[in-house]
């Protein structure tokens, strides 16, 4: 067997070891688990989202003012989001820094 077929032959080894480890573990990931992901991400997004549009509307109306509460809470509900889906992605991914 020349080297390089020794190359290939090991790469496959290796990577059906790691397989075998994570279905051992039980870390593999399924399509499940990514649309689940996906769906939590959304949510995570979405509440602090909708919820910073609502109390900017309530702000607009009750103490109208110069600027947009609206626009301004909007704009903090999806930085907040991302940061919330930020967190709940790298806990679930197991990049606990």
């Amino acid at each position: 067997m020349c080297a390089q077929e020794q190359e290939k032959a090991d790469a496959i080894a290796r990577k059906a070891e790691r397989k075998q480890q994570a279905e051992e573990s039980g870390k593999r990931r399924t399509f499940w688990f990514g649309m689940g992901m996906f769906g939590l991400v959304g949510w995570a997004v979405a509440v602090p989202t909708l919820l910073g549009v609502a109390l900017g509307a309530w702000l607009d109306r009750a103490a109208p003012g110069e600027f947009s509460w609206t626009l301004a809470l909007l704009l903090g509900g999806v930085a907040l989001g991302c940061i919330n889906a930020w967190w709940w992605v790298s806990k679930e991914s197991g990049n606990d820094d």
